[in-house]
């Protein structure tokens, strides 16, 4: 009988384990560590609300945090657009749609480091393949990492493929799940492809549209790999991430401390935007 009391605590132990060490503790030690000056070889010094009177007097992190929301402000739109786009065109019956999928679908499954660097030598301002493209038919070249106007765009191009596939996934479900009597209707009452897609498929898939964009929106704050690998934040600056930020604070200049303080921070800041967009869309 004791036995079979304890094998349901058994089945739970191994995610009890992973919540305990791996999500809880990191979270507490994170909030004790906010109120301290650490450096990871000398004992942690007691500073109270220091490192946030630090925190609200430091330009540059808020300029991470604006280079953060420019990256939204392209990446979310565009890449709702495109696989909005590429997922309706799948949905139709089209040859080779299955390797279609597929091929979308790939860059998702493949090391973000490994996209990152690859895009950095398509983006290299002499022998990067988009210059030789622009130079070959008259162009001028373009600075894609070197300019601090084209850096974030560049960077947010380079995301939006690297991610679309996934959301192209999600908007198939979602089209899929619409019911074709509806468009049998339309169809009687002649209306266009346009009339059907904006009256029968948008308020079909809201959902589907609510989870990409609030997915899209966390993913686009936690962007990370792309500046340290292309940029390492610059030029001038122009491509600190917040996360990124955050990094170099606690790993490069071992500001422990200070680094949990805007780590909450910014994470209070992403909570409160997933909030905001939450309220809007499901209002409209």
């Amino acid at each position: 009988m004791k036995s079979q009391k304890l094998t349901p605590y058994l089945m739970v132990s191994p995610y009890i384990l992973h919540l305990g060490f791996f999500v809880l503790f990191p979270i507490v030690f994170s909030v004790i560590l906010m109120f301290h000056r650490w450096n990871i070889i000398s004992p942690m010094e007691f500073v109270g609300f220091q490192n946030f009177v630090k925190l609200f007097q430091d330009r540059l992190f808020f300029q991470s945090i604006l280079n953060t929301l420019i990256f939204l402000l392209i990446h979310i739109p565009l890449q709702i657009v495109i696989a909005l786009f590429l997922a309706e065109m799948l949905n139709q019956k089209i040859r080779l749609r299955g390797l279609l999928r597929a091929s979308y679908f790939l860059p998702v499954v493949i090391s973000g480091v490994v996209v990152t660097i690859v895009w950095s030598q398509l983006y290299g301002q002499d022998t990067g393949l988009l210059n030789r493209i622009l130079v070959n038919i008259g162009l001028p070249k373009v600075g894609w990492l070197i300019d601090p106007a084209i850096a974030m765009p560049s960077i947010a191009i380079m995301a939006t493929w690297k991610n679309v596939g996934l959301y192209v996934v999600l908007f198939l479900v979602g089209l899929q799940s619409v019911p074709p009597q509806y468009y049998e209707a339309a169809d009687i009452d002649g209306a266009s492809h346009w009339q059907k897609f904006r009256y029968i498929t948008i308020p079909a898939i809201n959902p589907t549209i609510f989870m990409v964009v609030i997915l899209s929106t966390i993913g686009g704050f936690s962007l990370f790999i792309e500046p340290y690998i292309m940029t390492s934040g610059g030029p001038l600056n122009s491509t600190v991430s917040a996360v990124l930020y955050i990094y170099k604070q606690a790993f490069t200049y071992y500001h422990m401390g200070y680094a949990a303080a805007l780590g909450f921070f910014f994470a209070a800041i992403i909570m409160l935007f997933v909030f905001i967009q939450r309220k809007v869309i499901e209002r409209d």
